[in-house]
């Protein structure tokens, strides 16, 4: 304690630290536990404003890997203002998704309740499949009773919408995405998923959503270019790993008794117990997780709509996104697809969440418009040199077997 009259530059016998040992590993983020859901969850959207006319929040994806662009920065005030710049991009596919339902919610003092769900007339079977454990093996009845009744009687479907735009407050839509579109995934399952609808009054939301039911809706239709994102979803299981991986703690000297990759003392005697904050061992990884305020630098049509979807006034070769070879461990990439500046949670083929920023943002690099002048498709296993199969074959000439092939024809 300082006496009185004396300040804090004039005491400066207190003792120190030899070394500096913040604390590694976000308390806020305890447990450090596998994920309950492979499937981000987005726990809260963006505030509604009825002035705005009615729009989804949120759409899917899946992760299909990286590659890098090069573009003139537009940064007045920055060192690399109108300089050439190569940044790292995420790949991430993104298929249209299908609306299906919707649910009403009341405001209540402890949170959101669910009053009433409307589902459309027909169901997909990829997503009657996320009902079922083994559907091979099922009576495949899901949502087939319901059906028929509003066959008969469409106004079973009218009642809770009616009592939807009495009672709710926020409006979601239920959509889930078209897993068969992807032939790599190797998934029949459709992930389902609620999405909010902001803008409008309610009545104006229900009808908006019900004008989508049993409807595409493309990536396009959430998002536009430039615009800020978060990225919710799972990071990448790395399973048990020590207190050192895991917390970042220094190993003990190399003479220690019984190993050194842990902690010294885990405690005191008393209190007899071990406190949660002493890094541990555990699970590392494949942790839910949210990222905020992801560019978007381009969003780009599948392969069948345009083939040339990756090129630009400088590089006018006409390619698609596809590297040579396809994406490592997830291949030919035929869908909609987004470009997002830097890295994204997870691995490859996992389902991520994109979402509108809870918060508008009117920073410089935010409101950026970014003009892409180069987009990488060489191959991403190992060194590639060329950026499309024609490229390189004129490098390489004419391979003895398609040439014998070519001259029997």
């Amino acid at each position: 304690w300082l006496k009185s009259g004396e300040s804090r530059e004039t005491n400066s016998a207190m003792s120190h630290r030899k070394f500096e040992a913040p604390r590694h590993g976000h308390m806020g983020f305890r447990p450090r536990k596998r994920a309950v859901a492979h499937r981000g969850h987005i726990r809260s959207f963006p505030k509604d404003d009825a002035k705005n006319e009615p729009h989804l929040t949120a759409f899917s994806g899946y992760k299909a890997g990286m590659t890098h662009v090069v573009r003139d920065m537009d940064r007045p005030g920055s060192k690399l203002h109108k300089k050439e710049v190569a940044e790292a991009v995420t790949v991430i596919e993104v298929p249209p998704i299908r609306v299906v339902g919707l649910v009403g919610y009341v405001e209540t003092p402890r949170g959101l309740r669910s009053l009433t769900t409307v589902w459309a007339a027909n169901l997909n079977d990829e997503a009657r499949r996320r009902y079922y454990k083994r559907w091979y093996a099922s009576k495949k009845k899901a949502f087939t009773k319901y059906a028929a009744k509003v066959k008969e009687d469409p106004s079973v479907m009218e009642k809770s919408v009616e009592l939807a735009k009495k009672y709710c407050q926020v409006i979601r839509a239920i959509c889930h995405t078209q897993v068969s579109m992807i032939k790599s995934l190797r998934v029949k399952k459709a992930h389902i998923f609620e999405v909010q609808v902001n803008g409008g009054d309610v009545e104006k939301k229900i009808e908006f959503v019900r004008n989508l039911f049993e409807q595409e809706v493309k990536f396009e239709d959430v998002f536009k270019k430039d615009e800020m994102i978060d990225v919710i979803g799972v990071t990448k299981g790395r399973g048990w790993e020590g207190p050192v991986t895991r917390w970042g703690i220094s190993r003990l000297p190399r003479k220690t008794h019984r190993g050194l990759r842990k902690v010294a003392c885990v405690g005191s005697w008393h209190p007899a117990r071990l406190s949660d904050t002493v890094p541990r061992g555990g699970q590392l990884g494949y942790h839910h997780r949210t990222e905020i305020n992801k560019k978007i630098y381009k969003i780009g049509k599948s392969l069948k709509e345009d083939p040339g979807s990756c090129s630009t006034e400088i590089d006018q070769t006409e390619k698609g996104i596809n590297p040579l070879g396809g994406f490592v461990r997830y291949g030919m990439l035929r869908n909609d697809f987004v470009l997002l500046k830097g890295s994204c949670i997870g691995p490859k083929k996992r389902c991520l969440m994109l979402r509108k920023t809870l918060v508008a943002q009117v920073s410089r690099r935010a409101t950026e418009e970014v003009t892409l002048k180069f987009i990488d498709t060489a191959s991403k296993f190992g060194h590639g040199r060329f950026q499309t199969a024609e490229e390189k074959r004129k490098f390489f000439g004419i391979k003895k077997d398609a040439a014998a092939a070519e001259a029997a024809a």
